[in-house]
């Protein structure tokens, strides 16, 4: 398998799953600015979407999207317990990977574009703080998102609260929050993905 990806962007998300799932894959960048590999060739040519995580198989088929990539990479290796295998388990993890997608990453969106009135990026923040206060409420009485322990809807969050201090997030307050963080950084896999994308 390859996985297109950018630094520290979302595709660090199925990065950090490849590694906790054992799954042999190799890297590939992509200058989002420009829409090239490093080879210089057209990014547009395997993702016409333009951005990236794009996940190719060794069929050739290419995935795309954080959320459905870490679907894959949960049922290529059930053993790693990314994901429940089925029944209301699954749909629940798969809620807090969801509520990571819309709610959080996407809320960010607006703070990293340069287009983005000055006055509209307060209100952006405030409702990013807000989804991280609920977190944190949420977080006062169990380890990771879902029920079931450690799974792909943390990867995603974890990545997804990186971004706060580049927006200037004030969040430094919620403390269930910030000792989460702290424990998936600490998993061997994502100090592995950290390293091998320059961010450790």
């Amino acid at each position: 398998m390859k996985l297109y990806l950018k630094p520290g962007a979302c595709s660090l998300v199925p990065h950090i799953a490849l590694r906790e799932a054992g799954l042999p894959v190799e890297l590939v960048k992509v200058d989002l600015a420009s829409k090239k590999l490093e080879d210089g060739s057209d990014y547009l040519a395997i993702n016409p979407k333009g951005q990236v995580p794009a996940l190719v198989l060794d069929g050739g088929e290419v995935l795309t999207e954080v959320a459905v990539l870490l679907q894959y990479i949960a049922d290529q290796a059930p053993a790693a317990k990314l994901l429940p295998a089925a029944g209301l388990e699954r749909y629940r993890a798969l809620s807090w990977v969801n509520f990571v997608s819309t709610e959080l990453h996407k809320g960010f969106g607006p703070l990293f574009k340069p287009t983005t009135p000055d006055d509209y990026k307060p209100v952006a923040r405030q409702a990013l703080v807000d989804k991280f206060t609920l977190l944190d409420k949420h977080l006062a009485t169990q380890a990771y998102l879902a029920d079931t322990g450690f799974s792909a809807a943390d990867i995603y969050c974890f990545v997804v609260l990186n971004w706060a201090r580049a927006v200037k997030l004030e969040i430094a307050n919620l403390a269930n929050l910030a000792a989460y963080h702290a424990r998936i950084a600490a998993r061997p896999a994502v100090r592995e993905a950290m390293a091998a994308e320059g961010l450790a």
